[in-house]
């Protein structure tokens, strides 16, 4: 007996294609979400046009989000990630399939908060005409850290890669770390740490210390990054006195913590309100340092 045929998009619909990928790289997405995205310049209707086709070939399911009347979370189904899983566009993502549609719930509210910060990057590279897709938002990025006390992995919310166009061609690259107000303040600013530790991180061989030799050997972000990336912490979820002590907290770790402190000499450190992103954009003057003086600024002036 032949094998079953991998289920596939019409081949002449883009948009099919691309909300598929979308779907599989975020995990979880609104419809609204999907439309901002890619047809952000037609009814927002149409993308259910897109979408329909792709659940009655079973590539993609929902799940209703609570509290929110015909409000639906989209994500792949088993066969939807088979599909998937060769694409280019996707290289180096392992598509992942939510079980079920209680787990999707259960994950919703973070990755759908992610998402809504990475449309406020998306919406302003539009208007200022530089190259920011809607691919460029990576989440869930993860690095090995020193086998030394704590944790053994740093695993960013996300990675997004920017380029800004003009009056200067200039390249980005950013962690990001999303704050629902779920964790303690202390926990959130101890991730300032483990940034610092991945920063200094060289490798070693196996069975082998740290020597003078070894001081020359690559830094184990340069595999990955020209440059070390920035971090950003975007906040939300509580009342703006709260945010605003959140984010002094983690100026005070960088402050307090050497591996910190060292951290903010070489690498933008900062925190904006999400809300503030949306409302004025990223290159708007939402963002604190974390380092230095607190005049909010523009993320690539931090």
């Amino acid at each position: 007996m032949s094998p079953t045929p991998t289920l596939q998009p019409p081949t002449g619909d883009t948009h099919a294609r691309r909300a598929l990928a979308l779907i599989s790289q975020y995990r979880l997405l609104t419809s609204t979400q999907l439309h901002q995205m890619l047809t952000p310049h037609t009814p927002p209707r149409k993308i259910h046009n897109v979408l329909a086709p792709l659940r009655e070939d079973g590539l993609i399911t929902h799940t209703a989000l609570g509290g929110k009347k015909g409000m639906h979370a989209y994500f792949l189904t088993a066969a939807g990630a088979q599909t998937v899983a060769d694409w280019p566009e996707l290289r180096g993502r392992t598509p992942t399939t939510i079980q079920s549609s209680t787990a999707a719930s259960l994950r919703a509210a973070h990755t759908l908060t992610g998402v809504r910060a990475h449309l406020a990057f998306l919406a302003d590279a539009r208007a200022h005409g530089d190259e920011y897709e809607p691919l460029d938002w990576v989440p869930e990025v993860t690095h090995r850290l020193p086998d030394t006390v704590g944790e053994d992995r740093l695993i960013a919310d996300a990675v997004l890669h920017y380029t800004v166009a003009s009056p200067r061609r200039l390249q980005y690259r950013a962690f990001v770390e999303i704050d629902r107000t779920t964790m303690s303040s202390e926990r959130l600013a101890r991730k300032l740490i483990s940034y610092a530790r991945f920063h200094s991180y060289t490798p070693q061989p196996a069975g082998r210390r740290g020597n003078i030799a070894d001081q020359g050997a690559m830094l184990a972000w340069q595999r990955f990054y020209p440059r070390f990336p920035r971090v950003l912490f975007i906040l939300t979820g509580a009342a703006r006195p709260t945010l605003t002590r959140r984010i002094e907290d983690l100026r005070q770790m960088t402050a307090d913590h050497e591996l910190v402190t060292g951290l903010a000499t070489h690498v933008p450190l900062g925190a904006a309100v999400l809300e503030d992103l949306e409302a004025h954009g990223p290159h708007g003057k939402v963002w604190t340092p974390l380092a230095g003086t607190t005049e909010p600024r523009g993320w690539t002036q931090l």
